[in-house]
């Protein structure tokens, strides 16, 4: 069969106001990147009109500055579910001006499937190879992508040559069956193969082939600083201490590793470390540092939802398939964050929070409990059923004025039951086996900021006996502080005290 060839542009005019519309990738890895960005010029020539234009997007994760970006600054967006990472978008949302839904990575491709986020109109999927009987073969990201392709109507394939065919195999493409038939997923390691390298759709359902040359519009991390570098031999002299306890088996577990800068340290102390034997990862995203680290074998397999990497280090894939052919593997997010996979499998998660509170619970999403950094992301998918589930971060933010440990968070993600051990660059707390009392004297003494540890000691003598003991007019005082004078360091406990 052949296919009808558009500009992006003509294939912008098919999306209408009011239209659910589905996208392929994860992070900006994978992500359609013409035909959204045509789409956001649409809204606001509509607009100029005085016409209404806003559409839902649904995505595996984040997306790239031609969908998240352009969409939101053309105020395009009415809904937007599950993770983000732009600025602009997370301003728009901090505005009021879109309707964001922060969902587990792992739960939206079926809430998709039974109808909780609407009818998907439309998907644009991103492919470095299509075939006339309708198989398509994804590039960087796995994401929502068999799904949405399954239920929407139409499908607008960006065919981008800036990714090689080289990437055809890599992809591991599988659907549960839905409940109450679902059998248990068939992956006892991380590199057990149990789908097709393609998506297989009907080829009447593909209205329009966009012919690209575009680059994964990929995120720059900062080099590696003091801090983070001190909060990766942190985890990395933790994980080799409980190795040598034998709480870690000898052969080591496999790893799950959140975005961003401290990841990266982390990972590199982990690869520096040889006590650590080479490990596989079984996780969402995988940055470049891993891939030096499969270079240097003491990664040896990664299973991934995402190749989240530079434009870089993804030519070196492409350009040296014959050495990574056998160590990645892409999956749907629903898979690579599966519950039922990480709690098999025995995964060690590791991701970053922006506050702990001194019993454990973790704010990984809200700045001050309203403004939206990112989002959930896939962390509680994995710290809820992971072996050992460990969340890092700095002890203070802008210049000491913020205590990343806290009395109470102020925006609750993973509760204390499912979080046993914090990091930050000033020490480890190994919450296992420890009562709320025991976490918090652990988590003050081995993880606070030393300008901050009296001021928790004396929340603590205020807060009084109890289970979990807290003085709720007093709990998010250090917050209420910020706000007022924008340094936490000057709250009066004094004024709290009854």
């Amino acid at each position: 069969m052949s296919f009808k060839i558009l500009t992006a542009a003509e294939a912008a005019r098919s999306i209408k106001h009011g239209y659910v519309v589905g996208v392929s990738g994860f992070t900006p890895a994978g992500t359609p990147k013409a035909v959204t960005a045509e789409v956001a010029k649409i809204a606001t020539e509509e607009h100029a009109k005085g016409n209404p234009f806003q559409i839902d997007i649904l995505s595996g994760a984040s997306t790239g500055e031609s969908c998240d970006g352009a969409l939101a600054r053309a105020k395009a967006m009415r809904y937007r579910a599950p993770y983000t990472t732009n600025g602009d978008f997370r301003k728009a949302v901090n505005n009021g001006e879109i309707a964001y839904n922060d969902i587990h990575l792992s739960q939206m491709a079926q809430e998709i499937r039974f109808g909780f986020l609407g009818k998907v109109d439309v998907a644009i999927i991103e492919a470095c190879e299509l075939t006339a009987d309708g198989r398509i073969y994804l590039t960087a990201a796995g994401g929502i992508s068999p799904t949405i392709c399954r239920l929407a109507d139409r499908i607008i394939v960006e065919l981008n040559s800036a990714h090689s065919k080289n990437m055809m195999g890599l992809h591991d493409v599988y659907e549960p069956l839905d409940p109450p038939y679902r059998r248990e997923i068939p992956i006892y390691k991380p590199g057990d193969r149990i789908g097709k390298p393609y998506i297989q759709v009907d080829p009447k359902k593909i209205a329009a082939v966009v012919e690209v040359r575009l680059c994964d519009e990929a995120r720059d991390f900062t080099e590696p600083d003091p801090i983070t570098d001190q909060i990766g031999i942190n985890v990395a002299n933790f994980l080799a201490a409980d190795m040598k306890r034998g709480i870690i088996p000898p052969t080591f577990l496999p790893l799950q590793s959140g975005v961003g800068n401290i990841a990266n340290a982390v990972l590199g102390a982990l690869g520096r470390d040889k006590t650590i034997p080479a490990f596989e990862m079984y996780t969402e995203v995988i940055q470049d540092s891993v891939i030096k680290l499969m270079r240097e074998g003491r990664i040896k397999f990664g299973s991934t939802c995402s190749l989240s990497v530079s434009n870089g280090c993804l030519d070196e894939i492409y350009n040296d398939m014959d050495f990574f052919r056998d160590k990645l593997m892409l999956r749907p997010s629903e898979i690579s964050n599966n519950p039922e996979i990480v709690r098999r499998l025995g995964i060690i998660s590791m991701n970053t929070a922006i506050e702990v509170d001194i019993y454990g619970n973790i704010n990984s999403t809200h700045i001050t409990g309203t403004k939206m950094m990112n989002g959930v992301g896939g962390s509680g998918d994995f710290t809820r059923n992971a072996f050992i589930s460990i969340f890092s971060c700095p002890s203070v933010a802008k210049c000491g004025k913020i205590s990343s440990i806290v009395p109470m968070v102020s925006h609750h993600d993973h509760n204390e039951h499912s979080v046993n051990v914090v990091i930050t660059e000033q020490g480890i707390a190994d919450l296992r086996g420890k009562s709320p009392v025991e976490r918090s004297h652990a988590i003050i003494e081995n993880c606070a900021h030393p300008d901050y540890r009296q001021i928790l000691w004396d929340y603590v003598k205020l807060a009084g006996k109890g289970q979990t003991p807290h003085c709720i007019q007093a709990a998010l005082g250090m917050h209420a502080q910020l706000n007022e004078t924008g340094d936490m360091r000057d709250i009066d406990w004094g004024k709290y005290a009854g």
